[in-house]
């Protein structure tokens, strides 16, 4: 397994669609071919493997001739592809406070995902910067264009839309665009082929209040990140039942790897799930289960097509686990569940 091959969020290829189709390529094949399609990416807890995602965003700016494709991806895409994540920022009292969620949080998007308030790299007592990065070390061009824009965006958003003072933008990779197009996305001048990807900007910048910001809001947000993802005080099964559920599918997470994402050797991994009465084969197939579940009973999903994102091999195979879990087969959950939405 390569060190890149760790789990994002589906939900950041929303609009990648609609872009190709405005270049005059095809954008739901596009992302169909690579087994990403519409409803993949318009549900909020499906992940995808970084890897996949670095090689969609480069070939897509490759093959429909759009040098910049990853500043256009991060100019029109939502913040609320954060989940609770943009609801905690958008409610910070301060942009320093909304900046330090981000860099507590930002591994419910992706673990391999790093960002963090550093001092400027050109030393200027005025300024600190915003260093992105993505912890494999081995970030694809497009992809840290779209993971600075988004940062910059998403800094633009919770200061109320107009300019924060950025003062410029250092980027890892030579230039891939007109430099009229990096300019017209940050609004500052940007170099390239700099040590790491940052935005520069005024240090008062911290203590600037968020514009319409609500504590309770927060509260609630912060609560629920914490109690859902953070690992302290909760049970190794609960963490590692979230990433199954949000990984299963073709390639769907072994042992190993789960265990990688929570920094523990797999052998670890199975005396902590074994302290606590269950086996990571346990959780795997309660994660099945319960998405098979939801695609059957609640999308008009084939059933070829739904066996393929709870893991299995095709469709028999679902038949024959739905039979058992269920006592019946998809079919008949199916209509189960019609016959039951109707009667309520």
């Amino acid at each position: 397994m390569r060190d890149n091959d760790v789990p994002i969020r589906a939900s950041i290829l929303r609009g990648l669609p609609t872009l190709i189709t405005r270049f005059g390529g095809p954008g739901e094949e596009f992302l169909a071919a690579y087994g990403i399609g519409g409803p993949v990416v318009e549900q909020h807890d499906t992940y995808v493997s970084l890897r996949l995602v670095e090689r969609v965003l480069e070939e897509a700016a490759r093959r429909f001739d759009v040098p910049d494709l990853g500043l256009q991806m991060a100019a029109q895409q939502d913040l609320h592809i954060l989940g609770p994540l943009a609801i905690a920022m958008e409610n910070s009292r301060t942009i320093g406070e909304a900046l330090e969620c981000a860099n507590r949080f930002l591994f419910v998007v992706s673990p391999a995902l790093s960002h963090e308030v550093i001092p400027d790299p050109l030393d200027n007592p005025g300024v600190l910067a915003i260093r992105y990065a993505s912890t494999t070390g081995t970030a694809s061009p497009q992809s840290i264009d779209y993971g600075l824009g988004m940062v910059h965006r998403a800094v633009t958003l919770v200061q109320g839309g107009g300019s924060y003072g950025l003062r410029s933008v250092q980027l890892p990779h030579p230039r891939l665009a007109p430099e009229a197009a990096y300019r017209e996305h940050f609004g500052a001048e940007v170099a390239f082929d700099a040590p790491h990807a940052v935005l520069r900007m005024p240090r008062q910048l911290l203590a600037v209040p968020v514009i319409g910001g609500n504590d309770l809001l927060r509260d609630i947000a912060v609560d629920f990140l914490e109690t859902h993802f953070g690992h302290e005080d909760v049970p190794v099964s609960d963490l590692v039942t979230a990433i199954l559920e949000g990984q299963l599918g073709p390639d769907r997470p072994n042992l190993a790897k789960v265990a990688r994402l929570l920094s523990l050797h797999p052998r670890s991994l199975q005396r902590l799930l074994a302290d606590e009465g269950i086996a990571f084969k346990e959780l795997l197939g309660r994660a099945q289960r319960e998405q098979a579940r939801k695609l059957i009973t609640t999308t008009n999903l084939s059933f070829s097509q739904i066996a393929v994102q709870v893991g299995l091999r095709e469709q028999s195979s679902l038949t024959r686990a739905t039979r058992r879990w269920f006592g019946m087969s998809p079919s008949r959950l199916r209509r189960a569940a019609s016959d039951s939405s109707g009667m309520s």
